[in-house]
């Protein structure tokens, strides 16, 4: 590894945000904030033996952390612990002030790198605080959809039975949704952020659910910075391409997109979780990622 792997703390009084920082050797670029998605944790970015898009920018120069979000991870206290948090907490409180701990750290725009749901929720707060997205210098997604509009045997099974039915009745059950434990994902979610996402993915209206926030409308006249969506070619539900292409369309139409597959030169058809996982995204994608960060620092 060219980096070095530490962890931090940062303390919103009723809980406290694990982030995992991977500081280059030499002097940094420039910094990176890394945003989970639904039923996983920051661990999809990184690895302690320095695999992962985290490890992978850190090596070549980049200052980068990997959040827990409240609730999951190394974050305190743990959902399971009896930890409660909305949707609209993690837009409103969490995704800003890691923005701006990250920020206030390094004096310089930070750059944004969602999976999947996560991406859903940094386009949200970026909507809903025009200050904050002033000190985004880039947004990259992966995997990242607000509705899940594809049909079949798929989608009602891990969608419609689990996610919509299965996983809101084990959450009443438990006071939260222990994925981990029914091997449905890699972290537990809070009760009622579960239910939250659930009005979403069904394709009800981007607007807040707490307090009828319009993030739709407010998308469209948001300054966004440069963004880059990109969707895997085997991804067939959680983030198939043609709902991330709406979620463009909806928040940043300007947005560059593309679609990780053999058929566009990749060297994989990649999917959901091998887009961030796969030994060959070195060599594939995050080589393009890196050198398209390089040139708007120099832009």
């Amino acid at each position: 590894m060219k980096h070095q792997q530490s962890s931090l703390y940062l303390d919103l009084q009723q809980y406290q945000l694990h982030l995992r920082r991977l500081l280059p050797m030499q002097q940094g670029i420039a910094p990176v904030l890394m945003l989970h998605g639904a039923i996983e944790n920051g661990r999809i970015f990184y690895s302690r033996s320095g695999k992962g898009l985290g490890c992978y920018l850190a090596d070549h120069g980049f200052m980068v952390y990997c959040a827990d979000f409240a609730g999951r991870g190394l974050s305190k206290p743990h959902v399971s612990q009896g930890f409660a948090q909305s949707q609209q907490q993690m837009i409103t409180r969490d995704i800003p002030a890691l923005i701006e701990h990250i920020y206030q750290l390094h004096q310089q725009p930070v750059i944004l790198v969602a999976h999947s749901w996560g991406g859903v929720l940094t386009a949200a707060s970026l909507a809903r605080f025009p200050q904050l997205a002033a000190k985004v210098a880039a947004k990259v997604c992966f995997g990242s959809k607000r509705v899940i509009s594809v049909q079949g045997l798929e989608r009602k099974l891990k969608i419609d039975l689990i996610w919509n039915t299965v996983a809101p009745w084990l959450s009443k059950k438990y006071g939260y949704f222990p994925a981990r434990k029914w091997r449905f994902g890699a972290d537990d979610e809070p009760e009622q952020f579960l239910q939250d996402t659930v009005h979403w993915i069904k394709g009800g209206a981007f607007t807040d659910l707490t307090d009828q926030f319009d993030y739709a409308g407010s998308s469209k006249t948001t300054v966004w910075p440069p963004v880059w969506h990109f969707a895997a070619q085997n991804d067939r539900l959680l983030g198939h391409p043609q709902d991330v292409q709406a979620f463009i369309a909806e928040t940043a139409p300007q947005a560059r997109f593309t679609l990780l597959g053999k058929a566009n030169g990749y060297k994989q058809d990649y999917d959901h979780i091998s887009m961030l996982t796969h030994p060959a995204a070195e060599t594939d994608h995050f080589a393009q990622l890196h050198d398209w960060l390089l040139q708007l620092g120099t832009e």
